[in-house]
């Protein structure tokens, strides 16, 4: 559990890194860069570890598809918080296969 609660920690971290910046344009492209990558220092002080305690408990390939279902949960609460985009259908179906993909590389 400690994995995936640093994970989300991370993801956060990283997912305002990624796309904070798109909330204020004017500022100029350099200090955006700058900004980002102070964020996304700290997205590797909680993924580093993560992977670390969860390696070997979950195989190389599942730690990653946990990071990536974590990363579009992170993601998708952002988009709807911070920039007021709708969930779509279509986007509920693409997360269903994400879904089915994680139940195959748990399940055998």
């Amino acid at each position: 559990m400690a994995t995936i609660g640093l994970l989300v920690i991370s993801n956060v971290f990283m997912t305002i890194a990624w796309y904070g910046h798109l909330k204020d344009m004017k500022r100029p492209l350099l200090a955006a860069i700058a900004i980002s990558w102070g964020i996304a220092f700290f997205e590797y002080v909680f993924q580093v570890p993560a992977n670390r305690i969860g390696y070997g408990r979950f195989t190389l390939t599942q730690l990653k598809i946990i990071q990536e279902c974590v990363t579009l949960c992170v993601f998708t609460a952002y988009a709807f918080i911070a920039f007021h985009q709708r969930l779509q259908w279509n986007y509920l179906v693409a997360y269903l296969f994400i879904v089915g993909a994680v139940y195959f590389a748990f399940r055998f």
